[in-house]
């Protein structure tokens, strides 16, 4: 069976001029016709022609692969049906090339956004039947009217809701298929024995009017974005919620989650948002994410390697990073590293505390106005502080606090395991699981926490802070330092009770010093890296994201 695709293109459109041409989404109109049908054409042993009257439009048909026949003027008018411009380049070319069509395929340029695999299924359908023609449609069901002798009159016989009506189906411009002979014979496209092919909404659309061109180019822009997180009691879900922060402020796009295996503390986080969320289903995580096929793919599992990060190139998707220090950030197209100085200048790797990415709780909090007199303080290791440096700081400051009437509120992170030591300290309050951490902070007089993210949120809030670092790798954050308003004690497992006493006491004591804290921490504006992050992720979606073509 040889098909013939014709794409009718003429260059006298009134609604929007020159519309074949115009740039949609960065291409000509025609070019998604084009594509789409030289796509279907590989399946089955079919022609594909682009009918204009136009040399603008015949010159860029040719460039993007299309064969051309020349339409003659007299079928170009706005009078001129398309079964007219039909017949026409099925008689030249079955003449002048004297070649047979068993069937013939209508694309319209106004849909572009038609699929080539629906295009495909519905020739496979016509091929498979004894269907005069396939018309493309798509399902209609609301309260109708219709004028009649001067009043409006229901086309419905019950009012009912939307679901129970009975359906009426509109044509698209999708496409028509038809056999050849039912046109020569009648000329008409449509015979006696007719199916309706039904589109979904999307690709139901036809470009009529600017409205409509739009919401094309809309739906055009739309990408596939995949985030791809860790999230489990022994990380804590930090890495969850700079994800979800960043998808709440991508609304032009469409989202996914994918967790790895340990990660179902992640995905119930990431559900109670209401996001789409996949647990990672092979034994390659690689292996779920090309089944998912995204044109973007954002990573926030700390430390990638080059293989992982090269495989998802290969794919043609955009790799996004946070927080990588492995092989695989060089190859990344984006790296955004609020917390690790990096070795190297590498291009698109942006880091330091200007791309911090805070909650809103803390976008949105009252900034620290530091008071005389130190009546709370609030201590918060978060995660599941390995060292309970929670408990070395209550041994060190708890009977001082007691004795100076201050209080203490104690707030655990989801991964702590080590309530039990602290049974003894009787006159604290102690908190799990708390929803708005910010608010703990800012009435907070003086706040002891390790060098992870807990810094940049204090820093959008302006509380006095000591810091112990958890480990080796938190030394090498850069911005818990006395420069940005912190005092960084080191290493907490080598920091011994009475220093920390010393100088917490210090601290209390000295209200100019809380004040300049106060100061330098907001100074830095961190509330603003936010913005920053999501500025250089949708400019790498605009410029940069989509499989190649």
């Amino acid at each position: 069976m040889k098909g013939l695709l014709i794409i009718p293109a003429r260059g006298g459109s009134k609604g929007i001029p020159r519309k074949n041409i115009r740039n949609l989404a960065g291409k000509p109109l025609i070019y998604y016709s084009i594509k789409t049908a030289l796509k279907a054409a590989k399946d089955f042993d079919v022609d594909v022609y682009v009918s204009s009257d136009d040399e603008e439009i015949i010159a860029i048909a040719e460039k993007f692969g299309a064969k051309i026949h020349k339409r003659p003027k007299k079928l170009a008018d706005d009078r001129t049906t398309l079964d007219e411009v039909i017949l026409d380049v099925f008689k030249s070319l079955s003449k002048e090339c004297k070649q047979t069509y068993d069937y013939i395929i209508t694309i319209q340029p106004t849909s572009p956004l038609l699929k080539a695999r629906t295009l495909i299924s519905a020739i496979k359908e016509f091929l498979d039947s004894q269907y005069d023609t396939i018309i493309s449609a798509k399902k209609f069901a609301h309260l109708m009217w219709k004028k009649e002798h001067g009043k409006f009159v229901p086309l419905y016989k019950e009012r009912v809701n939307r679901q129970f009506l009975e359906p009426i189906y509109l044509e698209t411009g999708g496409f028509i298929i038809c056999k050849s002979e039912n046109l020569l014979k009648y000329g008409t496209r449509i015979g006696k024995n007719i199916n309706l092919y039904l589109l979904s909404e999307i690709e139901a659309i036809d470009i009529d009017t600017y409205e409509d061109w739009n919401l094309c180019e809309y739906l055009l822009n739309k990408k596939k974005i995949l985030f791809v997180v860790s999230g489990y009691r022994e990380i804590g879900l930090g890495h969850v919620y700079r994800t979800l922060i960043i998808a709440n402020n991508i609304t032009s796009h469409d989202l996914l989650f994918l967790v790895d295996k340990k990660s179902i503390l992640g995905l119930q986080k990431i559900k109670e948002y209401n996001y789409p969320v996949i647990l990672q289903q092979s034994e390659n995580i690689l292996d779920d994410i090309e089944k998912i096929d995204p044109d973007v793919v954002i990573n926030d599992i700390l430390d990638t390697s080059k293989e992982y990060v090269l495989s998802l190139k290969n794919k043609g998707y955009t790799v996004i990073n946070f927080e990588d220090l492995g092989e695989g950030a060089r190859y990344a197209d984006l790296v955004i590293n609020a917390l690790y100085p990096e070795r190297e200048p590498l291009p698109n790797h942006y880091f330091g505390y200007k791309y911090f990415v805070p909650r809103d709780e803390f976008i949105y909090s009252k900034f620290k106005n530091v008071s005389p007199e130190v009546q709370n303080v609030l201590i918060t290791f978060g995660g599941t502080d390995p060292n309970n440096l929670t408990l070395k700081t209550l041994k060190s400051i708890y009977d001082y606090c007691v004795q100076q009437g201050i209080k203490i509120k104690v707030i655990l992170g989801l991964g702590y395991k080590y309530q039990d030591s602290l049974s003894n300290f009787k006159d604290i309050e102690m908190f799990e699981n708390i929803k708005n951490i910010s608010q703990y902070m800012l009435d907070a007089d003086i706040i002891f926490t390790s060098a992870g993210r807990t810094v940049y949120e204090i820093a959008c809030i302006g509380t006095p802070t000591i810091v112990l670092a958890q480990n080796e790798r938190e030394l090498t954050h850069f911005f818990a330092n006395s420069e940005n308003g912190f005092i960084n004690l080191g290493l907490g497992i080598n920091v011994s009770n009475k220093e920390i006493l010393d100088v917490f006491k210090r601290l209390i004591n000295n209200f100019e010093e809380r004040k300049l804290m106060n100061r330098l921490m907001l100074s830095k504006e961190v509330r603003k890296g936010r913005e920053r992050v999501i500025n250089l992720i949708k400019s790498i979606i605009e410029n940069n994201g989509g499989k190649n073509e």
